[in-house]
């Protein structure tokens, strides 16, 4: 069974809303921001495996 995936729309609100609350959170609080969104994300998601892989992809060209 493969995962849903958001459309490119969907996908441009999001990074909109990100770039956002980013901007919000402010530098210095930013990484912060950002693990606890990855944290809550993981567990919306819950499935330790894909998340894992994710991070793997999330990692590829830097």
């Amino acid at each position: 069974m493969s995962q849903p995936t958001l459309t490119i729309d969907g996908l441009e609100s999001v990074y909109d809303a990100l770039a956002t609350a980013i901007d919000q959170a402010g530098q210095d609080k930013a990484q912060l921001f950002l693990v606890k969104l990855a944290l809550l994300n993981a567990n919306a998601l819950a499935d330790a495996q894909l998340f894992q892989q994710q991070i793997t992809t999330a990692l590829q060209d830097l």
